[in-house]
């Protein structure tokens, strides 16, 4: 092999730490089934006595814990998926299937709390007769089943965007019967059945919130964002910093799925440099300082890139149209460029 094929070597992803969470993951089922069953079985009676109470915000609560149920089903059919191995055109798997589901768990949570909101205030100008004393015993039952249930999964692997949209879900529903709990009680102990419609309204802002988090946060991932909280340009910075390293370009840094950031980049170091040693040294940095082991990292030598080809291409440039041939190796470079020494950018 020739010293210009070595310089072209690809870091690859580097092989440390593995992805094997097939432990994890069986621990993971264990949990969300449990709260699965916590969730069905009660939402099962909560229906039935929503409607002889006329409380909406018991219905409401027992349509939320029916896309509690959802997105626990969702969650372990998109585990039993991301543990599929990379075959044919889905290079990656199916570990994207987490993040599917966690943008399904968002935008669930948005749809129904526009239905329950409406709903809501709807009542607050023609609020129904409701069953305080119902209303009260069913939403503290429902405070021990999801405490119950928000316990088990947190017991399981929140850094997963998948698990944590189905956490969420719970959590909302906690709180929401929480805030049912006490409209019950006021309803019992004043007769002012407009609390049931505040109670939903309470449970409404709760979903928005979590909702918008999972569709921003899994929408990052699908529009390949950097992680939250790195800054390529940083990276870059720290990177370009590195012994002999000259020029770095076309850095791309995202997420797989939840948990599993890659990178790759263009460097260049200068015309004396051992490029297998460079690109050692930046994937250990890389793995030791950002948690970034899935890096690809094609290194050049300065100058030796393209060779004649890049001149070739240079030289057609100027005499189609006169134009000054590129100073960069890649004339469709995407992002900006860091360079060494005193012009960085």
């Amino acid at each position: 092999m020739s010293n210009h094929e070595h310089d072209h070597d690809h870091g690859g992803s580097g092989g440390h730490g593995g992805h094997s969470h097939s432990i994890s993951a069986d621990a993971d089922r264990k949990w969300l089934l449990g709260a699965l069953t916590l969730i069905v079985v009660f939402m099962a009676g909560e229906v039935v006595v929503g409607f002889a109470a006329q409380s909406l915000a018991l219905i409401s609560d027992a349509a939320h814990m029916l896309t509690d149920a959802a997105s626990i089903v969702l969650a372990l059919i998109a585990m039993r998926l991301s543990q599929r191995p990379a075959r044919g055109g889905y290079t990656y798997g199916l570990k994207r299937a987490e993040i599917l589901s966690a943008q399904a768990n968002g935008i669930t949570l948005l749809l129904l709390a526009g239905w329950l909101g409406y709903e809501a205030v709807s009542r607050l100008f023609d609020p129904p007769e409701v069953t305080g004393s119902l209303v009260l015993v069913t939403a503290l039952v429902g405070v021990v089943v999801n405490i119950g249930a928000a316990w088990c999964m947190s017991k399981a692997n929140r850094s997963s965007l998948n698990v944590e949209g189905a956490f969420q879900h719970v959590l909302t529903d906690l709180y929401a019967f929480i805030a049912t709990a006490v409209a019950g009680l006021i309803i019992v102990t004043t007769g002012f059945t407009r609390a049931d419609a505040i109670a939903s309204l309470i449970v409404v802002a709760l979903m928005l919130k979590a909702g918008i988090g999972l569709v921003r946060d899994s929408g990052r991932i699908f529009l390949e964002a950097a992680p939250a909280g790195v800054d390529p340009d940083a990276v870059a910075d720290r990177l370009i910093d590195s012994s002999q390293v000259e020029e770095i370009h076309d850095l791309h840094i995202w997420e797989i799925t939840s948990g599993q950031p890659a990178l790759s980049a263009h460097i260049l170091v200068a015309p004396d440099g051992d490029c297998h040693a460079v690109r050692r040294s930046l994937q250990r940095t890389l793995r030791d300082e950002y948690r970034i082991t899935h890096a690809t990292l094609q290194v050049d030598h300065v100058g030796e890139e393209l060779g004649q080809d890049l001149l070739a291409i240079g030289r057609s440039a100027v005499e189609a149209g006169g134009a000054e041939p590129a100073d960069d190796h890649c004339g469709d470079s995407h992002g900006p460029v860091h360079r060494s020494g005193p012009h960085r950018h």
